[in-house]
């Protein structure tokens, strides 16, 4: 009695992954878990406070669907101080986290049999999103010896009277690459009259060369960045979408039937969070980096295959065929046998399999004995 479109959405593996992994530790196992995309660092403590503030206040209503006028002006202030990028903040819309500011920008642009480009790999629920709204993804197949990324002159040949958008995501979910400036700049040319979707949300963890946004090279694009990753705010879903102005109304409307609008407090946090002490967030920067490097030179020690070093987010995405083709039967194979979670590379496409994915989003430690496990593991399965 499903929907077909429902009945065929295929699993979030890194979530089965996640929830398997702590379902044996609720069994006593001990699990170290390199699995998940969320930081492991505490949101900042004036985030929190401007949180409480904002309720003790009585401020736990409804809210104009677009976001609080506070929110919307930091978060234009916020791209104007690191890129020099004017945004009104009317083309600002606040959401419950970057995932419902992608449903509302496909339910919006999206007619039954549109194509939205996007790479492969790609971040797992892309697709699905596009489908859901009635549209197709339309794959591109990238190069793991450029790191996996999108090529403007392959993007040209993709580009046809169904094309009604083009996805990209820098720093990347699942590679840890960082689109340069000068490939943001040859997409926005190339896209030419088709808007790019740029998915941000990795925004500022960059360790390696400048984090752009693809706003510096064109006006036709929509932005989905929010506050998790940078800021450490997973569980608050706070997220919002840049839009042309000519969308915005349209786009307002589908947030007032489908969401209302977004928590008021935890708008608070938000405006806290873009305009308070940054120090935490480049702390937790030069952290990521320590463990972004020891990550890469473990897993090369191993065996596994990195044509090219990830450069931002928190992932590796690590080539794993010398010990199966099989990513979703390997990753399972190491949770039992030795308790540590990574992400099968199918998650993310046809184009990750035969890869895992490996999060530092973890601590040294933790990091440290999860390779020790994983170097013995397979060393002893080669012998």
């Amino acid at each position: 009695m499903l929907s077909e479109k429902v009945a065929n959405i295929p699993p979030f593996y890194v979530m089965e992954v996640l929830e398997r992994a702590q379902q044996l530790e609720e069994e006593g196992r001990s699990i170290i878990h390199l699995e998940i995309g969320e930081p492991d660092f505490p949101t900042a403590s004036h985030i929190c406070d401007a949180a409480k503030a904002a309720m003790c206040a009585g401020n736990t209503r409804y809210t104009h669907s677009q976001g609080l006028i506070e929110l919307r002006q930091a978060i234009a202030k916020n791209y104007k101080d690191r890129f020099d990028v004017d945004i009104d903040p009317g083309q600002i819309i606040v959401t419950s986290g970057t995932s419902p500011a992608m449903l509302l920008l496909f339910l919006a642009l999206i007619d039954q049999g549109d194509e939205i480009i996007m790479s492969n790999p790609h971040y797992a629920c892309y697709p699905n999103f596009v489908t859901t709204a009635g549209g197709v993804p339309d794959f591109i197949y990238t190069n793991e010896d450029n790191g996996f990324m999108l090529q403007p002159d392959e993007l040209a040949t993709h580009i046809n009277p169904k094309t009604k958008a083009i996805l990209i995501n820098s720093p990347s979910n699942p590679t840890g690459q960082v689109l340069p400036a000068e490939t943001l700049q040859r997409i926005a040319k190339v896209a030419g009259d088709v808007p790019v979707i740029s998915d941000e949300i990795y925004q500022g963890l960059v360790y390696e060369g400048e984090d752009h946004t693809i706003l510096e090279y064109t006006d036709n694009a929509f932005v989905l960045n929010g506050f998790s990753k940078l800021y450490a705010m997973t569980g608050w879903r706070l997220g919002y979408l840049i839009s042309p102005m000519q969308y915005v109304r349209t786009l307002q409307k589908v947030q007032q039937n489908l969401f209302i609008s977004t928590n008021a407090f935890v708008q608070h946090a938000g405006v806290a969070a873009l305009e308070g002490p940054q120090e935490q967030t480049l702390e937790m920067v030069k952290t990521y980096n320590e463990r972004r490097l020891y990550l890469i030179k473990r897993l090369r020690g191993i065996g596994f295959d990195i044509k090219v070093e990830p450069k931002g987010a928190y992932y590796v995405l690590a080539d794993a065929r010398k010990f199966s083709e099989d990513s979703l039967a390997l990753s399972r194979q190491i949770l039992e046998d030795i308790g540590v979670a990574v992400t099968p590379g199918i998650d993310f496409g046809q184009g990750g399999e035969g890869h895992l994915r490996f999060s530092y989003a973890n601590s040294l430690g933790n990091i440290k004995e999860g390779m020790d496990r994983l170097e013995k593991y397979l060393n002893k399965e080669r012998c």
